[in-house]
C-alpha cells in the first residue's frame, strides 16, 4: 500500500496528504489486523424454554411459575457481564485495529448512547438496507448536510442495526475531526479515519463498508437557503478507489439533517480565528447559548440506492479522467434524485 497514490475525496480541509494527516493514537488494548468477521453478537437462550408449562400465558393477575427467577437470571448474567467488560477495559484485555476502531467498546457502549437519539429523537426511517452486500468491501456514498454531521452518525447506526448481516460502517472523516480533543479518541473508536483514497483502499482491502460524504464542507456548511441541494462531489477521488479495489458504490440519500440547524448566517470571522471552516448562525444558535447547540426534533429517512458494480472495468479504468466524472455524476444525480422523492413523500419535517 505504499505505492498506492493518494487521492483526497473533498477538497476543502480534508487532505489525503499522509505526511500532513494527525499521527494515530494507539490504543491501551491489543492491536490487530482487520477483524475476519464482524463481532459475534451473544444471544442468550430464554430460560425455561425446555418447560412446556412455560409457553403458556399466565391468567390475568397470576404469576407465571419461574417468572422471578428467570428475571433474576437475567439481571445476573447483565450484571455479570457489565463487570466483565470493566475488567477488560481495566486491564488493557481488549482488541483495536490499526486504525484505532474498537469493536468492544462500539457495540456494547457507544451504539446504546446513540440509539436512542437515533430511534427517540430523530425517529430515523431506513429504507433499501438490503441494497448493501451482505460481505467484502463496499463504498457508501451519501450527502452531508446538517452544519454538526449527525448524519454520518445517524448512517452507522442504521448499518449497525438494519442490515440482515450486521455489518460495520467505517466513515472517512476531515482532518478537523481528528484534530479536536475527545472528538478525535472517539472517532477513531467508531471506526472513523481520514477521508483519503489510502486508508479508504486499506478498508476495502479487509472487506469492509467504507462511508464518504463528498461534499465536506460545502455539504454541512452549506445555508438554509440551499438545503438538499447537493454540492461539488469533489475531484471523484472516491470513484478511482472503487474502481482501483472492484467494489460496488451504494449510493445513499438523508433527509431530516438539513433542518436540525438551519444555518441563516455565517461568522466568517470567527470562524478565522478559531479555526473552523465556518462558524454557523441559527434561529436559536448563539442567541440562546448553550440551549441554542439541541439539534431541532427532525424526523429523519435513510435510503440506500441500489449498486453500482465496478469490478467489470478494466484495471487502469482507474485513471480515466472522462470515466471518473461520468461515475461521479451518475452517484451524484442518484442521490439528487431520490432526495427529492423523498421530500416529496414526506408529510412533515417533524412528522
Amino acid at each position: 500500500m505504499a505505492d498506492a497514490k493518494v487521492i483526497p475525496f473533498d477538497d476543502d480541509r480534508s487532505r489525503g496528504n499522509p505526511a500532513q494527516r494527525p499521527q494515530r493514537r494507539r490504543g491501551s488494548g491489543s492491536r490487530r489486523g482487520a477483524p475476519d468477521a464482524a463481532p459475534v453478537r451473544e444471544v442468550q437462550p430464554l430460560a425455561g424454554r425446555d418447560a412446556p408449562e412455560d409457553d403458556v400465558p399466565a391468567a390475568s393477575g397470576e404469576a407465571q411459575p419461574g417468572q422471578g427467577a428467570r428475571h433474576e437470571g437475567g439481571l445476573e448474567r447483565r450484571i455479570a457481564g457489565g463487570l466483565s467488560f470493566l475488567r477488560r477495559r481495566l486491564t488493557g484485555d481488549y482488541e483495536v485495529d490499526d486504525f484505532g476502531y474498537d469493536a468492544e467498546l462500539t457495540d456494547q457502549v457507544l451504539m446504546s448512547l446513540l440509539r436512542p437519539v437515533y430511534e427517540k429523537y430523530f425517529r430515523v426511517e431506513v429504507k433499501g438496507v438490503e441494497n448493501i452486500p451482505d460481505k467484502g468491501g463496499a463504498l457508501i456514498v451519501a450527502n452531508h448536510s446538517g452544519t454538526v454531521p449527525l448524519d454520518g452518525l445517524m448512517m452507522q447506526v442504521a448499518v449497525h442495526d438494519h442490515h440482515p448481516a450486521g455489518r460495520h460502517l467505517r466513515l472517512l472523516a476531515a482532518d478537523l475531526v481528528f484534530v479536536l480533543p475527545v472528538v478525535n479518541e472517539l472517532a477513531r473508536k467508531l471506526g472513523h479515519t481520514l477521508a483519503c483514497s489510502e486508508d479508504a483502499e486499506r478498508l476495502l482491502e479487509q472487506g469492509e463498508l467504507v462511508g464518504v460524504m463528498p461534499e465536506g464542507f460545502k455539504g454541512i456548511g452549506k445555508p438554509f437557503s440551499e438545503r438538499y441541494k447537493l454540492q461539488r462531489f469533489g475531484r471523484g477521488g472516491f470513484v478511482s478507489t472503487a474502481l482501483r479495489q472492484g467494489t460496488p458504490i451504494v449510493p445513499c440519500s438523508i433527509v431530516g439533517a438539513e433542518e436540525i440547524y438551519p444555518m441563516i448566517g455565517n461568522a466568517k470571522t470567527v470562524a478565522r480565528l478559531l479555526g473552523f471552516p465556518y462558524f454557523p448562525i441559527t434561529p436559536t444558535f448563539p442567541w440562546l447559548g448553550p440551549l441554542g447547540a439541541i439539534p431541532l426534533p427532525t424526523k429523519w429517512t435513510i435510503q440506500f440506492g441500489e449498486p453500482i458494480a465496478t469490478d467489470s472495468y478494466p484495471a487502469e479504468a482507474a485513471e480515466d479522467p472522462m470515466l471518473m466524472f461520468n461515475l461521479t455524476d451518475q452517484v451524484r444525480e442518484q442521490i439528487q434524485h431520490t432526495l427529492y422523492k423523498l421530500l416529496v413523500q414526506r408529510r412533515s419535517v417533524f412528522f
